[in-house]
């Protein structure tokens, strides 16, 4: 994907106020509207012009296009950064795709604010007519220890908003956030009274995302990871020692026999919750190295023990064996 500068699209400064913007697009809309010009791209143009429009006009999607786009340049290969938008406080519940601008926007605005919930949300009536706050949106990104052990968070977010001087100013505030224990992936967290001002004030919905791990892997409810074993214990089984991500140590069962790849399943040990999710082990073998000798010695005197074994044929058999069970 191309990383596209709206601000050379409309050829103001990257500190341009906003009326500065606006003025930018009435002049390059009457220049390449369809109904107006007669140049063969001026459709394409025009639709150019009202997404860059789209971004800058708004003081949030402004705010958030910056920071993600610091650095680049026009037509540059570009990728945006896993959970760019975190921490940003932004209006609204659903994800927005320029829908009020009428247009088909590309896919690099897509990429950016087609999932990021940017669109406003419509103010709802109250009690007695009054106008209810509109709900607020943000993404906050937690380590796995964290939501394993769920509690009191401490959350800092920005929320872009227009500034006096016509400049889009970031407005930063701290929240004290209560996360229950094995708070998932994707789940929304609802703080009630703190979302836009109103009678009565709207509510602030928490996207929950989780760093990634360099040995845990959530998939749902479910805790996935490895477990490194030695030949001798996949071969002949054991008990083994595996430490969890919130500090505790779990006894595991290997079963004799155990192959490469296999998967034990230990029901209700994954993410707290109701119900709680499984704890899921892959194994893998982890060969000592022939480099040491005492390892070299022995993998030398099993080849001259076991001549008759052939990995090859075992693991086509194996094969066999697992596609009959599938049929």
């Amino acid at each position: 994907m191309e990383f596209k500068d709206y601000y050379q699209v409309l050829g103001v400064a990257r500190d341009a106020t906003q009326d500065a913007v606006k003025k930018a697009y009435r002049k390059l809309a009457r220049q390449f509207h369809p109904d107006v010009s007669k140049a063969p791209d001026a459709a394409a143009r025009m639709s150019e012009v009202n997404e860059a429009y789209a971004v800058l006009s708004d003081p949030e999607r402004r705010a958030a296009y910056d920071q993600v786009g610091r650095g680049h340049q026009a037509g540059e290969r570009f990728t945006p950064p896993p959970d760019w938008d975190a921490g940003f406080e932004f209006q609204g519940r659903a994800p927005g795709a320029g829908a009020e601008f009428g247009g088909d926007f590309s896919d690099f605005f897509e990429q950016l604010f087609g999932r990021a919930g940017m669109q406003r949300g419509a103010a709802r009536h109250g009690r007695g007519g009054a106008m209810r706050g509109e709900d607020h949106h943000a993404k906050i990104v937690l380590d796995l220890e964290a939501a394993l052990r769920g509690g009191v968070h401490r959350v800092s977010l920005r929320q872009p908003q227009l500034g006096p001087d016509g400049h889009v100013v970031l407005a930063e505030r701290t929240l004290e956030v209560t996360l229950p224990a094995g708070v998932r992936p994707g789940r929304l967290v609802r703080l009630a009274g703190q979302g836009g001002p109103g009678q009565p004030p709207g509510d602030l919905f928490l996207e929950v995302v989780l760093h990634d791990h360099p040995r845990w892997r959530v998939d749902g409810a479910d805790l996935v990871g490895e477990l490194p074993v030695a030949p001798w214990e996949a071969a002949l089984g054991g008990v083994l020692p595996v430490a969890l991500p919130d500090g505790s140590t779990l006894q595991v069962r290997v079963p004799a026999g155990a192959q490469a790849g296999q998967r034990l399943t230990l029901r209700g040990r994954g993410l707290p919750g109701t119900p709680p999710g499984d704890l899921d082990l892959v194994v893998r073998v982890v060969l000592p190295s022939a480099l040491d000798p005492r390892a070299r010695a022995l993998y030398e005197r099993m080849a001259q023990e076991l001549p008759d074994f052939d990995a090859r044929k075992v693991a086509a058999a194996e094969a066999e064996r697992r596609g009959g069970d599938e049929r």
